[in-house]
């Protein structure tokens, strides 16, 4: 695969790194567990989105656009690393927030990454929860494009062919990292959510022939649904990529680790957030990585993940909403 044909700038401090959790796994008692530190990747503290951006602001600029307009939840990560991108390629920047999280104070759209967003110079409108949001983006710039700007949709996460092509990127690294260091992992573990992370490391590296089955941990939607949406994502970027065809049953996720809802802490997130900052000195986040490593601790104790066994998984960052979240983390 040559990506090196797609439009693409430059934004991630990559490799990541790729680390033993020894403590961790040792306080389990199951697998040995390591971690891919995508929240290392460099822009505006990091996380899974700046592998995306860098394809999808490439083509932005392929097309002349000179606003980049994307929508998200509240504390959108996606949000906070597009707006970064485009201070850092001098293009403006218009976000549509969902109130997509029940019964938070004012102090939500405050802090966190929204904070962070007002800082990068982003214009914000907000929405009220269970609308076509992708949509009401497209509806923005409509009205951009009326009064002369040059607007470039990004979807929610970051997630069409283009976006994922970052994680296919990604499943190329990784397999030159195990190759470099003589690492064969059983399983891959993150959390899935838009789902162009699970999409583009699905399509890299079934395509690379590596092995290594990968599982998403839902944060938001039940599993059959994740796994067509995430499916339908990586067809899509097969045909972007003209590489063979990709079965469904590639695609995998746990569903059971939601709780409440999406953006709502679970116990088993917290949990999870406090273990890791205790034993490794990580930062988790309530929403996507704090689920997805509640996920692989519960495989652990169910005695699904067993020792003996090399777990790898894909931190896609987040901290910076912890600070939204005060009152759960004490």
């Amino acid at each position: 695969m040559n990506l090196n044909r797609f439009p693409r700038v430059r934004l991630c401090h990559s490799p990541t790194p790729l680390e033993p959790l020894n403590r961790f796994s040792e306080h389990l008692g199951g697998p040995e567990i390591w971690i891919k530190r995508d929240d290392c990747t460099g822009l505006a503290t990091g996380g899974n989105k700046t592998r995306k951006l860098e394809f999808l602001v490439g083509d932005a600029f392929e097309q002349g656009a000179d606003t980049l307009v994307t929508q998200g939840a509240v504390q959108s990560n996606h949000a906070r690393q597009t707006a970064a991108a485009a201070c850092l390629h001098g293009l403006k920047c218009h976000i549509l927030l969902e109130r997509r999280v029940p019964n938070r104070d004012k102090s939500y759209e405050q802090t966190g990454n929204v904070m962070l967003d007002r800082l990068f110079g982003a214009t914000i409108e907000y929405r009220e929860t269970g609308l076509d949001m992708n949509g009401e983006a497209e509806e923005s710039c409509r009205k951009l494009r009326e009064q002369g700007s040059k607007p470039y949709f990004i979807p929610g996460g970051g997630s069409n062919p283009v976006g994922a092509l970052g994680y296919v990127e990604c499943a190329l690294e990784l397999c030159s990292q195990m190759n470099l260091n003589s690492l064969i992992f059983d399983r891959l573990i993150h959390a899935t959510g838009s789902t162009g992370t699970q999409a583009g490391l699905v399509t890299g590296l079934e395509s690379l022939q590596s092995k290594l089955p990968v599982l998403g941990i839902s944060v938001r939607q039940p599993r059959e649904k994740q796994i067509q949406d995430v499916y339908e994502l990586v067809c899509k970027t097969v045909e972007k990529l003209d590489v063979p065809e990709i079965g469904i049953e590639a695609v995998d996720v746990e569903d059971g680790y939601v709780g409440e809802g999406y953006g709502i802490p679970t116990e088993g997130a917290l949990e999870a957030i406090t273990l890791l900052a205790r034993l490794e000195g990580v930062l988790l986040d309530p929403v996507y990585s704090g689920k997805g490593m509640a996920g692989l601790i519960d495989l652990v104790r169910q005695g699904i993940l067993r020792k003996g066994e090399k777990i790898l998984f894909l931190h896609t960052g987040g901290s910076v909403a912890m600070y939204a979240y005060e009152k759960e983390l004490g």
